[in-house]
C-alpha cells in the first residue's frame, strides 16, 4: 500500500498524503487534484477503491500512425503525461498497416464517450485522405487538437512545428558549408509539412531544379530509394523531411561508396531519440517536442472545460542541432 501511494504520489506530483485522502474518500482535495489522483491509478495498473469504481476515468485518445519513428513516442510520452496531470486518462491508438484504420479508431473512440482526442502525424496532413472520420468528430462537438500542419478547413486548432523555417535552417547551414547543389527528400505530394518545406525551400532557391526533390514515404528504405535518385542527380547536400529518412539517405550515400559528411552532407528533422548515437551523428533540425505537447494539451483542456478555442494554429521554432553528418563541400 506505501509503494502504491509513494507510486501514485510521483506521477502526479502530489504528497502521499493527498493521495491517501483521495482513496479515502476525505474532503479538502480539489476535483483535478482528484481526478489525477484517480487516473494515476488507472495508468499505473492498480484497481481503484471499490467506493470509487464506479466513477468513470476521462479518457482522452491519442491517435498515431506508427511507433517505428521514434518522434511519436516522444510525443506520446509529453502529451500522455501532461493529461495525466489534469486528471484525464490518454488512451494510446496506434494505427498497422492493413489493420485498425485512423477513422476504426475514432469509431472506438466515440463508443468509449472519450472527452477528446489529440491527433500527431495522422491524415488530416494528407490533402488526398479520407477525411469523414474528423468531420463526425466536428459534428459531435468533440474537442480535438493537431499537431503539425493539416489540411485547410478542418476547422481544429493545432500546434505545429514551423516548416518554413526548419527548411530554412537547414538550407542556410548547408550553403554555408560552400554546397551548392542542394537536394530535398520529402513525404508524398500531398503531404502538407512537406509542401511547407518545399515552398520554403523554393523561396530560398527560386532555380531549384524539380530533379533535386525527392518524393518518400516516411521509411529508412524510402530514404534511401529517394537519396539514391538525388546522388544519381549529383548533390552534395540533402534536407530530409524526417530523420528515419534522413537516416536511409546516409545509407543510399554509403551504398555509393561515398563518405558521410566528406563528400555529401544530410541533414534530419525531428531529433528524434538516439540520433546523437547514429555513425555519424545526425545534423537535423529539433522539433521542440516539450513546449507543443503542453500547448495541445492545454488547447484540448479548454475546450474540455468549455472555453471557445479558435481554430487558428500556434506555430513554434524549430532549432537547428549541427553534429556531424554536414561538413564542407567537397571541392571540384
Amino acid at each position: 500500500m506505501t509503494r502504491r501511494l509513494a507510486q501514485v504520489a510521483k506521477k502526479v506530483g502530489v504528497s502521499e498524503a493527498t493521495v491517501s485522502r483521495v482513496l479515502n474518500g476525505k474532503p479538502g482535495v480539489s476535483d483535478s487534484t482528484r481526478q489525477a489522483v484517480l487516473s494515476a491509478l488507472d495508468v499505473l495498473g492498480y484497481e481503484r477503491p471499490t467506493q470509487l469504481r464506479g466513477e468513470r476515468a476521462r479518457l482522452v485518445g491519442l491517435v498515431l500512425p506508427e511507433l517505428q519513428n521514434p518522434i511519436f513516442p516522444a510525443f506520446a510520452e509529453v502529451i500522455g503525461g501532461a493529461l495525466a496531470q489534469l486528471g484525464l486518462t490518454p488512451v494510446l491508438c496506434t494505427q498497422t498497416k492493413g489493420g485498425v484504420s485512423e477513422a476504426d479508431y475514432v469509431d472506438l473512440l466515440l463508443q468509449q464517450q472519450v472527452s477528446g482526442v489529440v491527433f500527431a502525424g495522422g491524415l488530416y496532413a494528407q490533402a488526398d485522405a479520407p477525411h469523414d472520420h474528423y468531420r463526425e468528430l466536428a459534428d459531435r462537438n468533440i474537442p480535438v487538437v493537431l499537431v503539425n500542419a493539416a489540411i485547410e478547413h478542418l476547422g481544429f486548432p493545432c500546434v505545429s512545428c514551423d516548416d518554413a523555417v526548419a527548411v530554412e535552417q537547414a538550407w542556410r547551414h548547408l550553403a554555408s558549408l560552400g554546397h551548392e547543389r542542394i537536394g530535398l527528400v520529402l513525404g508524398p505530394g500531398d503531404h502538407m509539412p512537406s509542401g511547407r518545406k518545399l515552398a520554403a525551400a523554393r523561396a530560398l532557391a527560386p532555380q531549384l531544379p524539380d530533379e533535386h526533390v525527392a518524393r518518400a514515404m516516411f521509411s529508412l528504405e524510402g530514404g534511401q530509394a529517394a537519396a539514391t535518385r538525388l546522388l544519381d542527380q549529383g548533390v552534395t547536400g540533402i534536407i530530409c523531411a524526417s530523420d528515419p529518412l534522413a537516416l536511409g539517405a546516409v545509407r543510399a550515400a554509403r551504398r555509393k561508396g561515398l563518405s558521410v559528411p566528406g563528400e555529401i552532407s544530410v541533414v534530419g528533422y525531428d531529433d528524434s531519440a538516439f540520433m546523437n548515437c547514429t555513425e555519424p551523428p545526425l545534423t537535423t533540425v529539433r522539433q521542440p517536442i516539450e513546449a507543443m505537447g503542453r500547448a495541445a494539451v492545454e488547447l484540448l483542456n479548454a475546450q474540455i472545460g468549455g472555453s471557445s478555442v479558435t481554430p487558428e494554429e500556434l506555430l513554434f521554432e524549430p532549432e537547428l542541432v549541427v553534429r556531424g553528418s554536414t561538413g564542407q563541400a567537397p571541392r571540384g
